[in-house]
């Protein structure tokens, strides 16, 4: 269990992630799914499932 500095912590990369992933829709930056990794990680981290 991810303590409450840990799990904001992980919010807000999964947040900043998921801006990355939607600037880089609206680019069309070529390495795309480079991203995707990422925004899934943080979010199942944010809420603690694993």
């Amino acid at each position: 269990m991810a303590n409450g500095s840990s799990k904001f912590l992980y919010w807000i990369l999964f947040l900043a992630s998921t801006a990355a992933f939607i600037l880089a829709i609206a680019t069309r930056f070529e390495y795309l799914t480079l991203i995707l990794p990422f925004v899934c990680t943080f979010f199942v981290k944010a809420l603690d499932i694993i």
